[in-house]
């Protein structure tokens, strides 16, 4: 009978330790590489989003209870963009008054980024024009204050396709 000299336990731990913290550097390196960016839905930084998320949805309450607004462009062209919303009074009086910002992007990429504002306004409608830098799925955040009251209004629109904008 031989004797084992009880190295196989130690070198099968080691191994697999050095195979654990490699792997572990290797996906740090490659998703480093990556264009991965923070989430910006309400214009801010996810952090004082969750921090303000009941001031947020109380806002959006608020604001909704007196006033409506509705994205009413047809589609979204990258070489002729018109971004249009309507913000009317609950019984129905357009409202003309009203601040909005818009900001057109990429989803999970900031650098193509447009920020819109002082739009043409008649009758309740807010206009924008603007070209986009390419096709494919955009982002459009808008934030609107009327008064005191004040909403974010998010949608997901995809230049490709004539579909309906998914409001988030």
């Amino acid at each position: 009978m031989k004797k084992s000299r009880g190295l196989q336990w130690p070198i099968g731990i080691a191994v697999a330790l050095v195979l654990v913290i490699g792997m572990g550097a290797w996906t740090i390196v490659e998703t480093s590489k990556e264009g991965v960016q923070e989430s910006d839905i309400y214009m801010t930084n996810y952090q004082d989003a969750d921090t303000d998320a009941n001031k947020l949805i109380n806002a959006k309450i608020a604001f909704n209870n007196q006033y409506k607004i509705e994205y009413i462009s047809k589609q979204l062209n990258a070489d002729d963009a018109k971004i249009e919303y309507k913000i009317t009074s609950k019984d129905g009086k357009p409202v003309n008054y009203a601040k909005l910002k818009v900001i057109v992007t990429r989803p999970q990429v900031h650098d193509e980024d447009i920020t819109l504002e002082n739009p043409k306004v008649n009758d309740g409608v807010y206009s924008f024009d603007t070209k986009l830098p390419g096709i494919g799925r955009w982002d459009i955040m808008a934030f609107v204050e009327v008064g005191s009251l004040k909403r974010y209004y998010n949608l997901k629109v995809d230049t490709r396709f004539d579909l309906k904008p998914v409001v988030y």
